[in-house]
């Protein structure tokens, strides 16, 4: 490998804002902001709108389209396509 290439990785937080939820990984993501973690040392701190914890897919609030419905509805108005008629 190179040197000197490669962004500096460090232990950063980041914060889910609409679940409330906080955790600690390694990033090279930067911010200005600073909290001070669990274990009393002051970290970066990376706001975000949607992680795993308050996304649908894995909270298990995802919504099942009706795509079945919406294809037939959408035939009844307007006829089914010119290729598809005998």
């Amino acid at each position: 490998m190179r040197p000197d290439i490669h962004p500096e990785s460090r232990q950063v937080v980041f914060r889910d804002r609409s679940a409330g939820v906080a955790f600690l990984t390694r990033s090279t993501a930067h911010s200005t902001k600073t909290i001070e973690w669990e274990d009393g040392v002051v970290r970066p701190l990376v706001d975000v709108e949607i992680s795993s914890a308050s996304h649908p897919f894995h909270t298990g609030t995802s919504r099942v389209l009706d795509t079945a419905g919406r294809v037939e509805r959408f035939e009844r108005r307007y006829g089914r396509a010119a290729s598809n008629r005998g």
